[in-house]
């Protein structure tokens, strides 16, 4: 893979030339020294990716050939987290690595405990810091795909409108905690495949409260233990979604 990748949201599938914003040139040209003739990979965070070759390095401007252009299949299985908000910058860092680990869709939680209160025009600044750090991440390690950020959403609300997901995954430090593992093989019995679309919650600073654990039992999550130990929830997160995506060769 090129040591050189760019975003571009909205270059077309049979464009022979790419020209890029001031930013994505900025960072290609000045930051990472991107020369004339050097080769480059845009990509548009929908699995679509061009191959190409540096034409005029321009910092305001830069244009790219295209030499050729793929489509990466959607991602095997469909993963999403459902992460309580922790306090700080401790969310900016989760979306990071989620982006890393190939999560297509992260929904921001607010729970019982959840310290961190968003609404208006502070959400939405919070979604597009989100995002410009998920094409960071993609950047960095070659993922075609961005995941989607959904509006921030109370739990309740959550669980209410997820019967799409065929395995509802809650992580849990109570007595019956079960293996993901063992979840896995139970499910891969009863259907006879893997599961397609995972829903992976995580609970903020003090984990889901005893009310809101029952809730995710009630609509149907399965309690999955992480170790003995007491994780912190970006730990839990990124332990979380790693685990799955080794069990599922996703």
């Amino acid at each position: 893979m090129p040591d050189f990748r760019v975003y571009s949201p909205l270059a077309t599938a049979a464009a022979a030339e790419l020209h890029l914003g001031a930013a994505e040139s900025h960072h290609l040209v000045v930051v990472n020294r991107c020369s004339r003739g050097d080769p480059v990979v845009v990509f548009d965070g929908r699995g679509r990716e061009w191959q190409c070759e540096c034409a005029d390095p321009a910092k305001t401007g830069a244009i790219l050939t295209v030499r050729s252009t793929q489509q990466a299949p959607a991602r095997a299985p469909e993963l999403t987290l459902a992460q309580a908000l922790p306090k700080g910058a401790t969310m900016d860092e989760i979306v990071r690595q989620a982006t890393e680990l190939g999560v297509v869709r992260i929904i921001p939680l607010l729970t019982e405990r959840t310290q961190v209160h968003l609404d208006g025009e502070r959400a939405a600044k919070k979604v597009e810091k989100w995002h410009t750090g998920a094409v960071e991440a993609a950047k960095q390690c070659g993922n075609p795909w961005l995941p989607a950020f959904t509006p921030v959403q109370k739990l309740a609300d959550l669980l209410a409108h997820a019967g799409g997901y065929e395995l509802k995954l809650v992580a849990s430090l109570h007595a019956g905690a079960t293996s993901l593992r063992k979840t896995i093989e139970t499910f891969r019995a009863k259907h006879g495949h893997a599961p397609r679309r995972v829903l992976w919650l995580v609970g903020p600073e003090g984990d889901f409260s005893p009310a809101e654990m029952t809730e995710c039992l009630l609509a149907g999550c399965v309690p999955i233990t992480l170790g003995p130990l007491v994780l912190r929830c970006d730990t839990a997160a990124v332990a979380a979604l790693a685990v799955v995506g080794y069990e599922l060769n996703c």
